[in-house]
């Protein structure tokens, strides 16, 4: 039986996602302070929970780095970055006026 890739650092044919929410990283509250506080008008499509969230939104055994790292991101699909790339058409497309497309 596999275990949950937070407790092992696997995840490598697990099916389930991860259990949240998780806490939030450092670096976000930082970002959003930062851009809470800028002049220009900046959308930040964060990504953050739901990459966290994903059992294929973290490294994997397919890196050609041995058994001890994971990057499963980039070999499910749809996997985090095709799922980063959907968000984000769906922004453009909401917002299709005002970026002129």
């Amino acid at each position: 039986m596999l275990h949950e890739f937070s407790r092992e650092k696997h995840c490598l044919e697990q099916t389930k996602p991860e259990e949240g929410p998780k806490p939030t990283y450092p670096g976000v509250d930082i970002v959003q302070n930062v851009l809470s506080n800028m002049k220009s008008h900046v959308y930040w499509l964060d990504i953050t929970l739901q990459t966290q969230l994903r059992i294929d939104g973290h490294p994997s055994v397919f890196t050609g780095r041995g058994t001890s790292y994971e990057d499963c991101s980039h070999w499910c699909l749809a996997g985090a970055p095709d799922t980063w790339n959907e968000m984000l058409y769906a922004v453009l497309l909401g917002n299709r006026y005002y970026y002129h497309l």
